[in-house]
């Protein structure tokens, strides 16, 4: 089904605002409206602007009638009470402009009587649906004339309809891994994960992740203002990794309101059938920290992973890590260890379609990983060492990682910028795809802290999300090349 959200002019007015924040609306569905057909999950929010159109700020409302202005996917259904329910729309987008329904140019009048008054059937209440035949017939009718709703629709239903990955493919293994490190970043860094999470699989299997990114659509209006203000302006600082010769690599930037930036590098060197694994490296710039996270995949049936040369080699190249911190000498600098570098024993079901969630999984520092492997608790049957949620007894889960993470209670101490990409590009030459998020802001370390603590989506600034294009630069002239 497609949703259909009819608000009037004041109410579009007061939500407007909070909407560009928080990309969330909760609106109650009339009794007894059915829910249970499958379809899009698209909704569509129009603003009734017939009776109050000089109560609406926006210069587009001047004139009568009902206009399409919000785009969204209905996440969730909830239910109110025994009888009353409610629909949760996440993400939304505004449109680039409203899409008149009403008059001799408006959308209606290029359906059927038919599909006309299946649609008109849903903008008589507050909240209605209609099926698929109607949806389809209303899609070909906005992109007819309104083809700038493209990507908006394309962004919006991939987020819908996620690529499922196939565990026993070895591209959709290490896709998996970088997407899960992709939204690890923007967990500990409070950006949205709807960013990154609309994605097709690239044309070739040895791309990143980031390669099959579908852009997140942002109004041409809202770009022009931030460029002015001073977003976007800087280039990345990884840039000159897309000019090497030996190596692959997507950049994507996410920057909000107030100067605070994260660039995400993905980088891969190897094909992925040769490929060592995924590694997560977040660098707090501020702070001169990074924290490392090496995926290992637990096996789907017991959830164990049997310990090999490979991880213990390894393990020895994540230790030398740590001669890169230096002693904290700062009270931001102290952490609860010398601890850099995770292990994430993470699992996936089969067939298990992506959400926004991280994959779950055990968080081990390095240091307490080498006390499991000299404790008994991780000897097998026959002498070899196990890893499983039975034989570790504490581990850190997602949420207590990014915890750390977001109030700087682990990670190196006073490692520059030059360390970080010397150290990243080594590790995609070693073999794994790495999934690297710089963040550079203005805030304080005490700063930082109320920002991570705080839970209101209303204080939120507002967040850019872009692909920057690659510079001219020729190959030849890229630095390391």
């Amino acid at each position: 089904m497609t949703y259909i959200v009819t608000l009037t002019s004041p109410q579009m007015a007061e939500n407007e605002s909070d909407w560009l924040i928080t990309e969330r609306f909760t609106k109650g569905l009339p009794t007894g409206l059915e829910t249970s057909e499958p379809g899009t999950r698209l909704a569509l929010l129009v603003c009734d602007n017939r009776k109050h159109p000089a109560n609406n700020s926006r210069r587009e409302f001047s004139e009568h009638g009902r206009f399409i202005t919000w785009v969204g996917s209905v996440q969730r259904f909830n239910t109110v009470g025994p009888v009353d329910r409610s629909i949760t729309i996440e993400p939304m987008r505004r449109c680039p402009r409203p899409v008149p329904l009403d008059g001799p140019d408006g959308i209606l009048a290029s359906l059927s009587s038919t599909h006309r008054a299946h649609v008109e059937q849903a903008l008589s209440g507050s909240a209605g649906h209609c099926g698929t035949a109607a949806w389809e017939a209303l899609r070909k009718a906005l992109l007819k004339a309104h083809p700038e709703l493209a990507p908006y629709i394309e962004w919006l239903l991939a987020n819908l309809t996620p690529v499922v990955f196939d565990v026993e493919d070895a591209a959709d293994r290490a896709w998996q891994e970088q997407r899960d490190a992709a939204q690890s970043l923007t967990r500990v860094t409070d950006f949205p994960p709807s960013a990154l999470s609309a994605w097709g699989r690239p044309a070739s299997r040895d791309e990143p992740y980031l390669a099959g990114l579908i852009p997140d659509p942002v109004e041409n209006s809202l770009i022009d203002h931030d460029v002015r203000a001073g977003l976007g302006s800087e280039a990345p600082r990884f840039d000159d990794w897309r000019g090497l010769g030996d190596v692959r690599c997507d950049i994507h930037v996410l920057e909000d309101s107030t100067g605070r930036r994260l660039e995400i590098v993905n980088v891969n060197a190897t094909p992925v059938e040769s490929r060592l694994g995924t590694d997560m490296i977040y660098y707090h710039h501020p702070t001169h920290s990074f924290v490392l996270v090496q995926y290992k995949r637990l096996a789907s049936r017991g959830k164990e992973y049997r310990v090999n040369k490979q991880l213990l080699d390894q393990m020895d190249r994540l230790e030398q890590v740590a001669e890169l911190s230096a002693k904290p000498a700062r009270s931001h600098e102290w952490r609860l260890s010398q601890d850099s570098c995770f292990l994430k024993f993470a699992h996936w079901r089969d067939g298990a379609a992506p959400t926004s969630e991280l994959a779950h999984g055990m968080y081990i520092p390095l240091s307490y990983a080498r006390v499991l492997l000299d404790d008994d608790c991780t000897l097998g049957k026959k002498g070899g060492r196990i890893f499983s949620y039975e034989r570790v007894g504490r581990y850190l889960v997602g949420s207590e990682f990014a915890e750390l993470v977001k109030h700087g209670m682990v990670g190196t101490v006073g490692t520059s910028v030059e360390q970080l990409r010397d150290f990243g590009l080594q590790r995609a030459r070693e073999g794994y795809s790495v999934m690297l998020g710089f963040e550079t802001s203005e805030e304080t370390p005490r700063a930082r802290a109320t920002r991570a603590r705080s839970r209101s989506a209303k204080n939120r600034p507002k967040v850019n999300s872009y692909s920057p294009p690659a510079s001219p630069q020729r190959k030849s002239d890229a630095p390391g090349s």
